[in-house]
This record gives C-alpha cells, structure tokens and sequence, in this order.
C-alpha cells in the first residue's frame, strides 16, 4: 500500500451539477442541487460548477439559492459560453446572466478546433479568437475569477496545433487565470495527453496554470486526468462524482482523487476528508435516484469484497495480499463473500464478523449446505442474514425463536373488488402454536402480515421491522412459467438492513424462505 508524503497539491473542480447532470436519466431539482452542494462542500472541492445560469430557470435560481449556503471548502463556479458571434460581451445576454447569478468564479468555454470554429460557430478563425479574449476581458473586469475550458482542445491540437495554441494565448490575453484542456469527446489516449500538455506548457509563458478536463469515451478518463498531472504541468482537475456526465460520462472524481492522493503523492481534500468518499459517492447516486454502482472502484460495496476461497485464506494471514489499500481510507469495508466459490477461511471469516463461535467442523458443514443449495439456485453472497441462520442452527445449543409449520395462501379476483390474497400462518412461539391470517394486496405481503400477525404477541419489535426491497430473478427462463425463482429480501429495523434469499420452483415457496429467515435474523440480532 502506498505511503507516498504530498508534495504538491491538486485543486479539485466538480462539475457533478452541470456536466454530470447531463447523463441520460439524471433529472436533479433545485433541492436535490442544493443538496449535493452541501455533500461536495463536506468533501471539500475547492470548486463546485453549480450550473449554467443562461440555459434554463431551475440553474438560474440556484444561484439565488446557493448564496444562503455556509459553504466551508468550495467556491461556486457559473457556467457559460462566450459571447456570440459578431457580438460584444455586454450586449450578450448569455454573459450578463454570468454575471447576474453572483458567482465569484465563472467558467466560459470557447471552440479550439477549427472543426468547430468553421462548422459549428460558421466564423472565421479571428473572430472566434476576438469572442474569447474580449468575453474573458468583460468577465474579468466584473470582479470575477475566471477559468477557461478549451473545449475539444486535444482533438482541436491534433488538426491545428499552432491555431489550439493561439486560442489558449487569447484567453491570457483574456484575462484567464486557468487553462483548462479539455478532452470533449473523450477519444484521447494518454500518451497523446501527457505530450501535449507538455507541449503546450512549453509554448505558453512560465507560471501559466493549467487545469485537466476529461471524458470517458474511450473509458480512459480518469487515466488522461492522471497522465496529465504526471507531466508536473497540471494542478487543477475537473470531474463529477461517480463519473456521472454525457454519453459515457466524465473523470470520475471517486476514482481520480484517491489515485491523486495514495498513489501520486498529491493532495486534494483537507485532511481527513478522503475517508468520506465512499459516504459522499452513495449519497449523490441517492440524490440522482441512481443505483449505486457496486463495481466501482474505491467507494464500490464491492471494492473490497472478497469471493474465492484461496484469496480469504491468503487475507486471513495478512490483510494486504489481496487489497491494495486499507479501505477504511477511503469510508469503505472489507467483506467477506460466501458461495459455492468458497473454502473454510471464508465461513471462519463470516462467523467472525457476526461475532459467532464456529468451530472448523461447522464451517465445513455449512459450506457444504452452502454449496448445495447453489447448485439449487440460492445465492448467498447477497444475502449474508440467510448465512448468519445457517451457522447459528448448526449449533448445538440453538433454540430458534419460533418454529414454521405450515403456511396457505389463496389469491382471487373478487368482481368490483378486483385481485385479492389471503394467507394463514401457523408457527410455534415458545411452545404455543399461533394460527393467524391475513390479507394484503399480493400473497407475500399477506404472508408478511399474517406471520407478523402471529409472532407480534411474543415478540412486539418485529412491528418495527420493514420491508426495505424484493427481488425476484428467473433462473433458468426456457423452462417458462414454471422455471425456478430466485427471492431477495432486504428488511430494516432502524439503521440496520440485512438481506434474506429463498429458491424455488415455486415463487411463494422461494418468499416464503426468504421471509422465515429475515424474522427470525432479525429477533436473534435484537435479542442479543
């Protein structure tokens, strides 16, 4: 694992409102906006690009709004283009609105390419050089920190390197304060990065600050952002959280800054704030009402998860063969999977972590229940409270909490009343037997009521107890309507959550499971 001592330090520019809300499916509202703020802000970026005033109401008012904000870390950055073509600065109405929102920091992007110079703008090669140096000049003399995004600058380089540079030249001659190369279609390779980015250093006068800005295209935007600060040449990145952004998305900043800072030596957020990564990458993909992405690397709730069996024997004896950080640095976890992949190390692990005392000859038989039931269609790795029950009835000295006997469910459809299910439970609770019913709105929801129906008596917490999703997979589709199903449940008391899994031909039946073992986890655990 890296120990490297930061030695230079890196800002980080995050364009998650603007650029990363651009992704199909994301539709953040001023709230959520504001909200993300605040999260960016605890992580402490030194920039957050809060939208483009002049594009629609919403960002506009997000400007009024954010300013109410106790921000601690970041300075907000507004978002625009340059003025039109054969237009001033102070008659476009595009450039008043940056000024209008308030921001200290406005962004202004211009055409590097003479692809787009010629074919998208329809200008000449001066005017478009005219728009940048007199929209930087007007924005700069409002009082504003200025930072110019090159866009298309290394596509733009490739086709003219001598006009890309006398695009950068008129934007210090601007006023600019930052350069930053952007990659907009996302095509550049990373050898192409790092020598341009020295190039370009060499050409422009000494102490000009260069910033990176990449996207994902080629899925090498976060190996372009870090190649261009490998050069020395660069101290400022952009990229959104979770590397949300258009088409393929941009620089993942979750992955971005951590490389920056274990493994380059950099340093990006104040001290301590890395170990709030993982939190911060979770709470966005909330916000954006995204599924977290569990393969991501670093903040991931699979980073760090450990499936085969001789990689858990390997971390048994030491932590580090197979992790190449401690995750607690960047707010993660290690875990520990169990399957038909697994040895003995990862059940000895499990039992660990629920603080069970398995000896070696109950791990085996688990493992191998564990195993068989796999080949059956279970699943375990997803479902750790099912694994939990399992060790703990391998006990001796386990007594379960209530006993199942036999369950009937009825479903019909009533006329004027439309679909009903009914189902009857009958358990044993400390010798009693409980006979109850219920109806709900589909058979496993009258089960769930009827076996809470049951147990509540005996044990009131389990009212307490939600059911926080359901996941049904098919199995082995050829078979039709009567292939095998495949049930996860996850329940949660409180701030506790844990995962259940039933299979069956029989998609009650496969409910049914996953339900007994989710109830009778979650009494144990309250139990005890």
């Amino acid at each position: 694992m890296s120990t490297k001592t930061k030695t230079r330090h890196i800002d980080i520019y995050d364009t998650t409102l603007r650029d990363g809300a651009q992704r199909e499916g994301i539709s953040l509202s001023l709230d959520d906006k504001l909200k993300i703020t605040r999260l960016l802000d605890d992580l402490g970026v030194a920039y957050i690009e809060g939208g483009w005033p002049g594009s629609n109401p919403k960002d506009a008012t997000y400007f009024e709004r954010v300013r109410s904000l106790d921000l601690k870390h970041a300075k907000i950055a507004a978002f625009g283009m340059t003025c039109r073509v054969g237009t001033e600065p102070a008659d476009d109405e595009n450039i008043r609105m940056l000024v209008d929102s308030g921001a200290p920091v406005v962004t202004v992007v211009g055409k590097t390419s003479l692809l787009h110079v010629t074919e998208v703008l329809r200008t000449t090669p001066d005017e478009n050089l005219r728009i940048i140096r007199a929209s930087l000049a007007y924005l700069k003399a409002q009082g504003r920190e200025v930072i110019y995004d090159a866009e298309h600058f290394f596509d733009g380089y490739k086709l003219d390197a001598v006009y890309a540079l006398e695009t950068l030249r008129a934007a210090l001659d601007g006023g600019a304060e930052l350069l930053a190369l952007c990659d907009t279609n996302g095509g550049a390779m990373p050898w192409e990065v790092e020598q341009i980015v020295c190039e370009v250093a060499a050409a422009l006068p000494a102490g000009t600050r260069l910033g990176i800005h990449t996207h994902n295209d080629g899925e090498l935007g976060v190996a372009n952002t870090l190649a261009a600060v490998r050069t020395g040449h660069v101290d400022h990145v952009q990229g959104t959280i979770n590397g949300y952004g258009e088409r393929c998305g941009n620089a993942n900043l979750c992955t971005v800054v951590p490389n920056l800072e274990l493994k380059m030596g950099c340093a990006c957020l104040p001290e301590g704030k890395l170990k709030e990564l993982a939190r911060i990458s979770y709470a966005v993909s909330e916000t954006a009402n995204l599924a977290p992405d569990d393969h991501m690397a670093y903040v991931g709730k699979s980073a760090f998860a450990h499936k085969g069996g001789m990689h858990v024997a390997a971390i048994r004896r030491n932590v580090d063969s197979y992790q190449h950080i401690d995750p607690a640095r960047v707010g993660n976890e290690m875990r520990i999977l169990v399957s038909d992949l697994s040895g003995r190390g990862n059940m000895v692990s499990k039992a660990e972590e629920f603080g069970l005392d398995v000896s070696s000859d109950e791990a085996r038989r688990v493992l191998k229940e564990i195993k068989a039931l796999e080949n059956q269609g279970f699943v375990f790795e997803s479902a750790d409270a099912s694994v939990a029950m399992m060790m703990k009835r391998m006990r001796a000295d386990y007594r379960p909490v209530f006993r199942p006997i036999d369950f009937m469910v009825v479903v019909e459809l009533r006329e004027g009343r439309g679909i009903f299910a009914e189902a009857t439970v009958k358990v044993e609770v400390n010798g009693e037997e409980m006979h109850t019913a219920a109806g709900g709105n589909g058979p496993v929801h009258a089960l769930d009521k009827a076996l809470r129906r049951a147990l509540v008596p005996h044990y009131p917490q389990v009212a307490d107890f939600q059911l926080a999703d359901y996941k049904v997979r098919i199995l082995d589709g050829a078979n039709g309507t009567a292939s095998k199903t495949r049930v996860l449940i996850d329940t949660q008391n409180g701030h506790h959550r844990w995962s259940t899994v039933g299979a069956s031909t029989n998609i009650i039946e496969a409910s049914w499971r996953a339900l007994v073992d989710s109830v009778e986890y979650g009494l144990v655990n309250c139990k005890e």
